[in-house]
Formats: C-alpha cells, structure tokens, sequence
C-alpha cells in the first residue's frame, strides 16, 4: 500500500506526496464551501484531502493521478465520488 503524506500550503491548497513503486507529488486545491459541503465542519480539510487520495489509489496508481487539481474534479472521473468518500470520512 502506498504512503500518503498531505502538508497544508495555504488555506485552500495542499501539498500530497504518494510514495509507493514510484513517488509523486501533487498539488490539490480545495475549496473550503465543497469541502464543507463533502464532509461538514468537524472532518479537517487535510482527512477529507488524504481519504480522497486513498479513493483515487483504489482506482488506479499514484503514477496516473493528476499532478495538480482542485478535489472537486475527482467526480468528473469517478461520478461515485462524492457518495463513496463520505462514507470513508471519520
């Protein structure tokens, strides 16, 4: 299983490293209005940023994630998104 390390840039971007086979990094913005709307006010936007990355490596590998989006775009690709990593949320 791949390692996932998410570091907060500034209020709305974050820093994601996946370190597996190969090590990526990544930066995602997230809009904090869709990350309340996704997981609420008591979920961190960090948990919610690093769930979502657990979501996309069940679904393909570190290698073929986008090497810089905001997490709403996830949907675009898997339209489960939204109803899946709600229930991954703490």
């Amino acid at each position: 299983m791949a390692e996932v390390t998410v570091t907060r840039c500034d209020d709305s971007t974050f820093e994601v490293v996946v370190e597996g086979v190969a090590t990526t990094s990544h930066a995602v913005t997230v809009d904090p209005s869709y990350a309340a709307r996704i997981a609420g006010a008591a979920v961190p936007v960090e948990t919610l940023v690093r769930r979502s990355f657990d979501f996309l490596l069940e679904r393909e590998p570190n290698t073929a994630i986008l090497r810089r989006f905001d997490l709403s775009v996830i949907g675009r690709y898997f339209p489960e998104y939204e109803r899946v990593i709600r229930g991954m949320l703490p």
